[in-house]
């Protein structure tokens, strides 16, 4: 599926010919950390010299409140350095655990904005925490008649993505998509041995 023009620069995490593979994760999922760093040290290298485009796709799993703040937090980096959006989302899967359910049971959603607002600065991703915070914080209201549930900055983002990934069936994170097809085959487990016995012979020319 193709990639909106608005994401291509950090999304696009390969840009290597006519095949397509995206890699549907949350940055709360254990497992999908695990497929991160996998592709990171040793698919991504090995995929530059073939012929396939790599898309990172978000997969906001609901049964972690926590996930769409980071997903959040991503889609907000990426706005002001798009070419750090990678560099973020490798941070926000190392400190993963720092934003489990179990972790943020007594945070609020400000609260955890900052921290992930900090994280992005720690990391180099950005300059400045003040223009993160600015495009994920909600304005509080008096009363409840004054509320207009309009989100954030980067509300209409999250909806793209979310409405993305539903409109190819995907429900759990890691998923792998190649050329449009899922396959759930595809294990966080593997090593560059097993992503190379998988995909090296679909990537090959058809007579």
């Amino acid at each position: 599926m193709a990639l909106a023009p608005a994401y291509a620069v950090g999304h696009k995490l390969l840009s290597g010919g006519p095949h397509t593979l995206e890699i549907f994760l949350d940055y709360t999922c254990p497992f999908s950390a695990k497929i991160w760093r996998a592709l990171q040290s040793q698919v991504l290298p090995w995929l530059e010299t073939q012929p396939v485009t790599v898309i990172f796709r978000h997969q906001v799993q609901p049964w972690h409140p926590t996930s769409t703040l980071l997903h959040e937090a991503a889609l907000a980096v990426e706005k002001i350095n798009p070419s750090a959006f990678a560099l973020y989302s490798t941070a926000l899967f190392d400190k993963q655990k720092q934003f489990f359910d179990e972790t943020t049971a007594n945070q609020s959603r400000t609260e955890m904005y900052k921290q992930l607002a900090l994280l992005a600065t720690s990391v180099n991703a950005v300059n400045d925490s003040v223009a993160v915070l600015q495009m994920l914080d909600v304005q509080p209201v008096a009363t409840a008649d004054e509320a207009r549930n309009a989100g954030n900055a980067v509300t209409s983002d999250l909806k793209y993505h979310i409405k993305l990934a539903r409109a190819q069936g995907i429900h759990v994170s890691p998923t792998v998509v190649l050329d449009g097809i899922r396959d759930d085959g595809v294990s966080s487990s593997w090593g560059l041995e097993q992503w190379q016995a998988w995909l090296a012979p679909k990537l090959e020319p058809r007579l």
